[in-house]
């Protein structure tokens, strides 16, 4: 196993971020790093056994960093919800690399994270050597979003992580058959913490807010302008078998947009998939090692 470190910087406007430092031994030659950001109300403990079995790759092990965005996780909460916004934890994130030393490294976008991945691209286009876009593209589809947003509105308080990773299951197991308990377990253990007292999601309950405010009864906004930037670095597509947010034709024809572009399916998982399950992560991995 690999231990990680928690450590702590500031936003260029000083609010006090967390990101977990998943370092390989010392004096071990690494490859680029893989920093991975989560998706929208997730935070860095999603992907503990991913950036473990980077991390601690005997052949080729990686450093791996996983952020916290500001109001997630173990980040302070903004007092601005506005700031919840895809532009500001662009922002972040380019901050994060440049206090830990990161000038260049390969990316890990779940959901939220791959759009900030749309963003960098012209804020930043140098610290991207390739990604990893997990369930998540320059569409996305209505349906997919209002499951979130109606997931998120609930703001349930499970009695205990046993009781929340059974909800988790009742509610996603149709679109994750190929979970086990123990899957639910850890993903139960990942979104909620008892750290204050009471078992809640470890995310400022105001991000659910911004999704009230979208008008679905509009066509969502695209960014297949900057996915052709994106697209110009080595990609990984990834997309949930049952994924009701990134759709089988919008990947089609992000994988016709560039012969950087692969795709893989995740069979038995929906959105977001879990990458560090045995069939999904052989595949990433062999992704990553081109890299």
């Amino acid at each position: 196993m690999t231990n990680f470190s928690s450590r702590y910087f500031p936003a260029p406007d000083g609010l006090q971020l967390h990101a977990r430092d998943y370092e390989p031994a010392p004096g071990v030659k690494t490859r680029l790093p893989v920093v991975c950001l989560p998706g929208l109300s997730r935070n860095a403990r999603d992907f503990h056994q991913f950036a473990q079995l980077v991390a601690g790759d005997p052949v080729s092990p990686r450093r791996v960093v996983a952020l916290d965005y500001r109001g997630r996780g173990l980040s302070a909460r903004d007092g601005n919800p506005e700031n919840y916004n895809i532009a500001v934890e662009c922002s972040d994130v380019i901050a994060m690399c440049g206090a830990f030393g990161i000038t260049r490294c390969v990316f890990v976008g779940t959901s939220r994270g791959g759009l900030i991945l749309h963003v960098m691209i012209a804020a930043n286009p140098d610290l991207i050597e390739g990604a990893v876009l997990n369930d998540i593209g320059p569409e996305i589809e209505a349906n997919g979003l209002r499951d979130i947003r109606d997931y998120l509105a609930e703001r349930s308080h499970p009695a205990s992580f046993e009781a929340a990773a059974d909800a988790l299951q009742r509610i996603h197991g149709p679109t994750f058959p190929a979970l086990t308990w123990t899957d639910w377990l850890e993903m139960a253990d990942a979104i909620y913490t008892d750290r204050d007292g009471p078992i809640v999601a470890e995310h400022d309950a105001k991000l659910a807010d911004q999704l009230e405010t979208i008008d679905f009864s509009k066509p969502l906004p695209t960014l297949w302008p900057q996915f052709d930037l994106l697209a110009e670095k080595p990609l990984l597509v990834v997309r949930g078998e049952h994924s009701r947010l990134l759709s089988v034709e919008t990947l089609k024809r992000m994988t016709a947009h560039g012969r950087n572009v692969e795709a893989v399916v995740a069979e038995g998982q929906g959105h977001a998939p879990l990458l560090h399950r045995p069939d999904l992560f052989a595949q990433v991995k062999a992704f990553l090692d081109r890299l």
